[in-house]
């Protein structure tokens, strides 16, 4: 026997898009269901981007979600770049008329938003089975310790991940889905050590690319990139310590050591899918697209389908007006492209290719010219810190 429950809006997935649309929803008094199919304490847990846009932060803030972002996050006014054996500067606010990055993890947007949270969010709730999507009244079936649960709607938001059912569930005849990989991958440390920069840093070196964040005073993010064919069990501690200092020694950079509290090696890809409409059905954030991490759009782009696509439900559901829902498919591939453009020349800019010298020189000399040409670090610097916003 199945149960039946009935709202506004389904929203599969917890991760910021769907807990931000879920949160935008509730203010404006339309009723919803978050489903997701982990624990709260995983979804709580699980490490991922942590630079926000600047029109991104001010979106949150605007909404309720950023007071403790207010207060925890790390404002940057710039980002540095060291390769040559030299450390350059982009001055972020300086090129953009004021604008800044906000150093704030994934998981903690995650944890603000649940705690905001006033209408149902059903964790451990496994989605298996979307219908009726062409219909008024679409649905969503998931598995609860009580037996199969059906919650039927007006709209189903599928905000849960490139491997989720919703993205599976849009129709294989009418649908794209394109798809880059590369050579190489990033191996992620979190270590218990204080930053010892207090602005990220890019590193090309000749051995491989290397990126220094951190998450907190005490809490510093880096990583590495490695061959897409590497596994942890190759990284022993003591190699991977080397090797971050070796990549980030450019002109007496250093950096500080402590026990690895996480660890991880995630592929670089490209992914878009086309549209992100199927009768009912929408899709946002990572069951959308998916992007390098390199130029930190991830979590932003996420967040702008989500701005978008509330706007739409907003103006269908108070003034009957469904064009803005039309328009969405094409409004968020427009902006993911841009997301994938800018991804793109990161991520290609700061490694070195493993197997192609000509691609690894000119991708340097595309690096060095944007610290000879005041025009190119303007765009790069605009793309950085509010690209989600233009």
């Amino acid at each position: 026997m199945v149960a039946v429950r009935t709202t506004q809006v389904v929203i599969v997935g917890a991760g910021p898009a769907g807990l931000l649309l879920g949160h935008l929803l509730t203010l404006d008094g339309i009723d919803n269901v978050v489903l997701e199919r982990r624990s709260r304490e995983h979804v709580e847990s699980r490490v991922r981007a942590g630079v926000i846009e600047h029109g991104m932060a001010q979106m949150l803030r605007d909404v309720g979600a950023g007071e403790r972002m207010a207060r925890e996050g790390m404002v940057h006014h710039g980002v540095q770049m060291w390769f040559d054996g030299q450390r350059h500067r982009i001055p972020l606010s300086e090129l953009t008329d004021g604008g800044t990055i906000t150093v704030y993890g994934q998981q903690e947007v995650v944890k603000d938003l649940i705690a905001l949270r006033q209408a149902p969010i059903e964790f451990e709730a496994e989605v298996t089975r979307l219908g009726d999507l062409e219909s008024n009244h679409p649905w969503v079936e998931y598995a609860s310790e009580a037996g199969p649960v059906r919650v039927q709607g007006d709209f189903v938001a599928g905000c849960d991940g490139s491997l989720g059912v919703a993205n599976q569930a849009l129709a294989p005849s009418t649908t794209t889905r394109l798809e880059r990989t590369y050579p190489y991958a990033w191996l992620g440390i979190i270590a218990e050590a204080a930053p010892a920069h207090d602005e990220l840093v890019y590193a090309r070196h000749e051995q491989g690319f290397a990126l220094y964040s951190m998450r907190s005073p005490t809490i510093s993010r880096l990583y590495l990139g490695v061959s897409a064919r590497d596994s942890l069990d190759l990284w022993s501690d003591d190699r991977i310590w080397e090797e971050l200092h070796t990549r980030l020694a450019t002109d007496g950079g250093q950096i500080n050591e402590g026990p690895i509290l996480e660890r991880s090696i995630a592929g670089l890809r490209n992914i878009v899918v086309s549209p992100l409409r199927h009768g009912r059905l929408f899709l946002a954030g990572d069951a959308a697209h998916i992007v390098p991490p390199t130029g930190a759009k991830g979590m932003n782009a996420a967040l702008g389908d989500v701005r978008d696509l509330h706007r739409a439900l907003h103006a269908t559901y108070r003034g009957r007006d469904t064009s803005l829902l039309d328009a969405y498919s094409d409004l968020a591939l427009e902006r993911a492209w841009r997301a994938e453009e800018f991804s793109t020349y990161m991520t290609q800019m700061l490694h070195p290719h493993p197997d192609d010298a000509f691609e690894s020189a000119v991708q340097l000399a595309r690096l060095r010219q944007v610290f000879r040409n005041r025009d190119v670090a303007r765009v790069l610097a605009l793309n950085y810190v509010n690209l989600n916003s233009l």
